[in-house]
């Protein structure tokens, strides 16, 4: 694609990027009234069984989901056309899914601008090593990368790392403002948490809580992973690297079905987001279907989404993502390499 080319495709894109607060306000209303009321029920529900609350907890995780694109965009100065209503909004937001607004504000900001640079990796997305790199790597550090990319480890730890750990300190050099608004996010949490505590008990607090958090903690990350780890990925140098490509080849159109779609603030559009990030989630399917050449970007689907859970590591080469099965031969090869370099105890 032109240089041309590509100005008038992030122009056409970026004329959806006008909040719009009456659809912002119903859209805070048709989300947070249900997680609520889901909440609600799943209390009620457990004087009747903890099993008729725990799957009422998992739904109301789903709409934790949508709440946290509410926030994602209000990181963005994009929910609203107000930036101090966006702020008001996004740490509220924030409190309830557990991420501090201007942290995550600062990390997100940085993986938009840096998406898919081989020399940036590092901050606000996944890990991602190339095949050299863990061809020349010690064993300790692949043994690090293998057990962080294991589905278990990243969906089923994950959740628990990012909320407890991750989201809760902020990082060496952090600015007042940030460091303030984190531990005000903490604070928040832990007076709401113990306050449910007191009074409905932690064992009911804990049965419908930690569903919620696990449900939107692991497919949250699902929804971040797999929106960039799919087999023809782009990945460049930053002296090659191309926003707009980045944008519309680094990242994937997720077709889900329309209750999953309207669920997760349609950020499947990824390849939209990512091209414009001040568009608003409920404008990024009008801006995809709008503009022809966004509808060429990667598409998958719930069933092909399923194949990436096997792209471990990035060939720089031949510019697809392979297993580590696939990579075993090379890094037998390597390692025999290594074997013969290294002289022999006679040699010494």
């Amino acid at each position: 694609m032109s240089q041309h080319k590509q100005k008038e495709l992030k122009k056409n894109v970026a004329s959806f990027a006008k909040p719009d607060n009456s659809v912002g306000i119903r859209q805070l209303i048709n989300t947070l009234v249900p997680f609520f009321l889901l909440w609600f029920a799943a209390y009620q529900s457990l004087a009747v069984s903890a099993w008729l609350a725990v799957p009422l907890a998992m739904l109301a995780g789903g709409f934790v989901i949508r709440i946290f694109i509410i926030f994602h965009d209000c990181t963005h100065m994009s929910f609203f056309n107000n930036q101090k209503a966006n702020r008001i909004v996004g740490t509220i937001t924030g409190i309830i899914t557990l991420f501090p607004f201007e942290k995550w504000k600062r990390d997100h900001s940085i993986h938009h601008a840096t998406s898919s640079n081989l020399d940036k990796r590092g901050t606000g997305d996944v890990w991602v090593m190339t095949v050299d790199e863990y061809l020349e790597a010690s064993s300790w550090r692949r043994l690090a990368y293998r057990l962080y990319r294991n589905p278990i480890v990243m969906f089923g730890l994950g959740p628990l790392y990012l909320f407890c750990i991750s989201n809760r300190f902020n990082r060496k050099g952090a600015k007042r403002k940030e460091r303030l608004n984190t531990h005000v996010t903490n604070v928040s949490i832990a007076a709401i948490y113990a306050l449910l505590i007191w009074a409905i008990g932690w064992q009911a607090f804990l049965i419908i809580q930690l569903p919620i958090l696990y449900v939107s903690g692991a497919l949250g990350i699902w929804l971040f992973y797999v929106q960039h780890q799919f087999e023809d990925s782009y990945f460049e140098d930053e002296s090659e690297w191309d926003f707009v490509k980045a944008a519309v080849d680094g990242s994937s159109y997720y077709k889900l079905p329309k209750i999953l779609q309207w669920v997760s603030g349609s950020i499947g559009f990824h390849h939209v987001h990512h091209l414009s990030p001040r568009v608003p989630n409920y404008k990024l399917e009008e801006a995809h279907e709008s503009t022809p050449p966004l509808q060429k970007a990667t598409t998958i689907t719930l069933l092909s989404s399923l194949k990436s859970i096997r792209f471990r590591l990035y060939d720089t080469k031949n510019k697809t993502f392979v297993s580590f099965k696939e990579v075993k031969p090379l890094l037998q090869k390597s390692n025999l390499q290594m074997n013969h370099k290294r002289p022999s105890f006679q040699d010494k």
